[in-house]
């Protein structure tokens, strides 16, 4: 799903949510996968300002939602939000706050409660870095998932090809991946806007950058990969929304569907039925993330200096 949630707006961006899936009306899926801070939103300037929508660990508001949602679809549901640990039981300790997501089943039992690891400068304002790096594990019906929010170089120091999450779906074996995502642009808002259904290729291409090593492999068994992305303008932050469904598989990139970079929809993707475009990126040396510049909180998540393009197969 692409939302366009908004700072502190947690019933309206509920109602928006829900409204995307009832005109969806999606029958028969298996996973359904959440932008980051799903519904709290995500642009916040201080631990003061999101404190009022901290939300216990797997017991919140939007865990609530994820329960209810996955077992009305009876799907796998993931969803981020702004996770406040209850520190009791190792008082005397320091407050614990992480930008997480939730991973419920359909029986609406929570299964995976994912802490991200690589925090852009938003969340350094609020939250923890996750301990436990990128996620990994199996579920039912979905095989061996990989998860991350956020896959840039770690801390925009790390050398471009350590390629953290990507080698880490090579050595976990992982046959999905999942990105719950509030990727940005640097794009002017109004100059972006105005092709609202057109995917943002800048963004597309600078994903299948960080995943280079998956494709380079050549395995034979396809990895398919979700992006879920936040849409729209939210203070002084533009998103890239383009949300998409792509398969790896032999060296090549297929594209099982992808949204425009202001669609607020529901991507529903058969993945049995052979896709109809493929992806091609022609990529150069990448620039250094502005992000890595200047300490902003309203600086991109960075795209590369690279060329993509859809084909039809």
């Amino acid at each position: 799903m692409s939302n366009s949630s908004q700072v502190g707006d947690v019933d309206s961006n509920l109602n928006r949510a829900d409204a995307v899936l009832s005109r969806a009306n999606p029958q028969d899926i298996d996973l359904l996968v959440l932008p980051e801070l799903a519904f709290s939103g995500y642009n916040f300037k201080s631990l003061h300002q999101i404190s009022p929508y901290l939300e216990p660990t797997t017991s919140g508001i939007t865990s609530l939602w994820a329960r209810t949602t996955a077992l009305k679809y009876n799907c796998v549901v993931v969803a981020g939000y702004p996770e406040k640990v209850d520190v009791t039981p190792k008082w005397p300790t320091s407050p614990e706050y992480y930008n997480s997501a939730i991973t419920v089943n359909a029986e609406g039992e929570t299964i995976a409660n994912y802490r991200k690891s690589f925090l852009h400068y938003t969340d350094k304002t609020w939250a923890l870095e996750g301990p436990d790096g990128f996620y990994d594990d199996e579920i039912e019906a979905l095989g061996t998932v990989a998860m991350g929010i956020f896959f840039s170089p770690y801390k925009f120091e790390a050398p471009w090809n350590a390629w953290e999450l990507a080698n880490h779906i090579l050595l976990r074996r992982a046959n999905l991946v999942v990105l719950s995502l509030a990727w940005m642009t640097r794009d002017d808002h109004r100059a972006f806007s105005r092709t609202p259904k057109k995917p943002d290729m800048d963004t597309l291409a600078y994903w299948l950058m960080r995943l280079e090593p998956p494709i380079r492999n050549e395995g034979e068994d396809e990895i398919i990969v979700l992006f879920a992305n936040r849409t729209g303008l939210e203070g002084d932050a533009t998103y890239a929304g383009t949300s998409a469904v792509l398969g790896i598989r032999g060296g090549e990139v297929r594209v099982y569907g992808v949204l425009g970079r202001g669609e607020r929809e529901l991507l529903v993707i058969d993945t049995s039925i052979s896709p109809k475009m493929q992806l091609i990126c022609e990529p150069r040396i990448p620039k250094v993330p502005e992000s890595a510049k200047v300490v902003s909180s309203t600086s991109s998540d960075s795209t590369g200096d690279s060329e993509a393009s859809l084909t039809s197969e």
